[in-house]
């Protein structure tokens, strides 16, 4: 009795080490979700570059589809302070054709070092540009109209140089519809962010 005790508490330790060893693995082998560089990211000297996209999605009811995405790069004057130009592409697509709009928005953002952690920032962010569009009526579009927004944001750094962003704007700007009128409100978009650090010389 006593030898098969021992054997059993042999076993399920053997099996708990086995486990352990396991699991360490696993963790190891798992795909990185978060770094602490949020401070090293936005200093004096480095460059941002990426990529939003917001309003994506198809309505099967009207057969609509619309995606708009927005490349940028930026450059930072000074630690959390970046300014740079932001590219406005958009595609919509209904039964009937399409529209294609386009423009082009220097943008500022600023990095809070208020409730900041060592793996995200919050920020916020101030557009304005011109932008217009393919969309044609009896009166003729404008070329180009004017481009404001006010954006808020949590960037996230899942790596060294990268965060992924969550960004809630309020643009206002009359590109996308007849001449004369407006087209305002909020809009949430995701964004991948590419920190790149200064060159050292």
């Amino acid at each position: 009795m006593k030898k098969n005790l021992t054997t059993l508490f042999f076993l399920v330790a053997v099996c708990f080490t086995a486990n352990a060893q396991v699991t360490d693995e696993i963790r190891e082998r798992r795909p990185q979700t978060t770094a602490p560089v949020s401070s090293d990211a936005v200093r004096e000297g480095n460059w941002i570059v990426g990529a939003n996209i917001a309003d994506i999605g198809m309505n099967f009811k009207s057969d609509f589809f619309t995606l708009n995405i927005n490349p940028r790069a930026g450059y930072f004057l000074s630690d959390n302070a970046a300014i740079g130009t932001e590219v406005q592409l958009g595609l919509d697509i209904y039964d009937g054709g399409e529209t294609f709009r386009y423009g082009i928005t220097p943008f500022i953002r600023y990095y809070f070092p208020e409730g900041a952690a060592p793996t995200h920032r919050w920020f916020g962010e101030a557009i304005a540009g011109i932008a217009g569009s393919s969309e044609e009526d009896s009166d003729g579009d404008s070329v180009f109209s004017g481009v404001l927004g006010l954006r808020a944001g949590y960037a996230h750094f899942v790596a060294q140089n990268v965060a992924l962003e969550g960004i809630l704007g309020y643009t206002r700007t009359s590109a996308d519809i007849s001449v004369g009128s407006g087209s305002s409100g909020l809009n949430l978009a995701l964004g991948l962010q590419v920190y790149l650090p200064a060159r050292t010389r």
